[in-house]
């Protein structure tokens, strides 16, 4: 389904109680982004786009100076943190072709249509350019969390996880090469403190994130 349909409906229905969670849980958060930081390249300068944004909570914080999301509800919040924000969809960005030296996807991966999101993302960067996917890892313990209530939940029904292996076969195929990888979240989220640090490599955390180059011919 993508970014559109029912999840579209759920989240401009939910977008300040979405955005509320990150008031709710800011030690998850703050772990979060300095999981994303320890890859990002600086951004000053660059075109840079979120994809997925919701309500800029990421896009803000890491000087990401676009979003594009389905929902104006999210949108709407998104541009009161300064985000110059684009209704759309991951599957058909309407973004100019190589305009782009950054792209960004944070936990939305999985609400959207895998091979033609990385199709897109690819088609906007430029040669070199640099794409961070940051998900929560399929078999990770918040991630067997998430899947057990996906039958139940409005938000994570049709949701599709993926393991970190999988991604990054994925990103290959797609185009994508010199990959790394941090991940964070390490135990249960009400278990968690202080932010983490983050480590290198996947397998022990929920949250993974990863930084490949768009090899594209000049």
């Amino acid at each position: 389904m993508g970014m559109v349909g029912m999840k579209k409906t759920v989240y401009d229905k939910s977008a300040k109680n979405y955005d509320s969670w990150y008031d709710r849980n800011p030690i998850v958060y703050a772990s979060e982004i300095e999981a994303i930081q320890k890859l990002i390249p600086p951004v000053s300068g660059k075109n840079s786009i979120e994809i997925g944004v919701g309500t800029g909570r990421f896009a803000s914080k890491l000087g990401i100076n676009c979003g594009i999301d389905p929902s104006v509800s999210m949108l709407e919040i998104a541009a009161s943190r300064q985000i110059r924000c684009i209704k759309g969809v991951s599957e058909s960005l309407p973004v100019k072709s190589s305009s782009m030296g950054l792209a960004l996807i944070v936990t939305s991966f999985c609400l959207m249509e895998a091979n033609l999101t990385l199709e897109e993302v690819y088609r906007i960067l430029t040669p070199e350019g640099d794409f961070i996917i940051a998900f929560v890892e399929k078999n990770s313990i918040l991630g067997e969390k998430y899947r057990k209530k996906a039958s139940k939940s409005r938000f994570y029904r049709n949701v599709v996880f993926r393991t970190t292996e999988d991604i990054i076969a994925m990103l290959k195929e797609h185009g994508f090469g010199d990959i790394t990888v941090m991940q964070t979240l390490f135990k249960p989220l009400n278990l968690i403190q202080q932010p983490e640090e983050a480590e290198e490599g996947f397998r022990r955390g929920s949250f993974v994130v990863l930084k490949a180059r768009c090899i594209k011919k000049q």
